[in-house]
């Protein structure tokens, strides 16, 4: 009888046993999560502060049916996978506030987006974006929007009406100059807009007053506005790396540029890699406050 118990344990690990278990392997998490017929909720971690759901670098190509079915979901990462596109159903998510989808394949959002009218953070770079749908002017509630490393060249003129947004990343991408929408965030702390196509900064940058961190290092920027002198609330200005000649005389205006900054993590001018005609690269030797002065003393003489 042993033996037979033993031949029928062989049997059930024959070919087709193996393809079951071949099967079974290639389930994914939240999957496996499901089989025995479990609410998806279930999947949902609770927080102190928000609900969340996460499927981070799981190669998917679709995200699954049963997310938009979460409604009482706060947070959510899709990020890392291979998403081609996201469905209108995102619009049923009403309670999302931070959405991530940065690491994708996505070339545009859904017009649904308007419809998440508590959405405060949204990460979508390292896409494929051409475009950002006109709908997302709705998201009034927004405060953080991240869409660097796509091929964007243009904004849609309703994201003016982001009132809330505070912190602004349009860095490696096609724009040839800030989009104008951009000036009427008068809230804006955060502005990165390097590594695109620039040659100018428009005077229209003076409109955002409280901006504490402009970067726009990388462009063909051929001249320092006077205009950004206006800002008086910058902490770092990043023009590294432009075509940038001369330096205007209101320099010493930011008072609240302390140095000038070399490494690019530092607050303070970063101006270096510029081709600035002397004696301009040697007083940047000696700091911010000889260059200030020599740039007053010039303007006197």
């Amino acid at each position: 009888m042993g033996a037979r118990q033993s031949g029928a344990r062989r049997k059930d690990k024959g070919p087709l046993g193996r393809g079951l278990l071949r099967g079974r392997q290639k389930f994914s998490s939240w999957d496996d999560a499901l089989l025995p017929g479990r609410d998806p909720r279930c999947l949902l971690k609770r927080g102190l502060r928000h609900v969340s759901f996460s499927l981070v670098t799981k190669g998917m190509t679709d995200a699954p049916d049963f997310l938009w079915g979460l409604s009482e979901m706060q947070k959510l990462n899709l990020s890392h996978n291979q998403l081609r596109a996201v469905p209108p159903e995102l619009g049923k998510l009403t309670r999302l506030v931070v959405l991530n989808l940065c690491g994708n394949r996505l070339k545009t959002l859904p017009r649904e987006v308007s419809l998440l009218q508590s959405l405060k953070v949204l990460f979508v770079h390292m896409n494929g974006l051409t475009e950002l749908p006109a709908e997302l002017g709705a998201c009034r509630s927004l405060e953080v929007l991240s869409a660097s490393h796509n091929c964007l060249s243009q904004l849609p003129a309703s994201l003016a009406d982001l009132s809330r947004l505070r912190k602004l990343n349009l860095s490696h991408n096609r724009f040839a100059h800030i989009p104008v929408c951009v000036f009427s965030l008068k809230e804006l702390d955060f502005l990165h807009v390097g590594s695109n196509r620039l040659e100018n900064i428009a005077e229209s940058i003076q409109c955002l007053a409280g901006l504490q961190i402009f970067i726009a290092e990388g462009n063909h920027i051929h001249t320092f506005p006077r205009s950004l002198c206006l800002l008086t609330s910058l902490e770092l200005l990043n023009l590294n790396n432009n075509d940038i000649q001369t330096l205007p005389a209101e320099l010493y205006m930011l008072c609240r540029l302390t140095r000038i900054a070399w490494n690019p993590m530092d607050k303070g001018l970063h101006i270096s890699r510029n081709p600035l005609s002397k004696p301009l690269p040697e007083l940047l030797e000696g700091g911010l406050e000889m260059l200030v002065s020599y740039l007053k003393d010039r303007k006197h003489t």
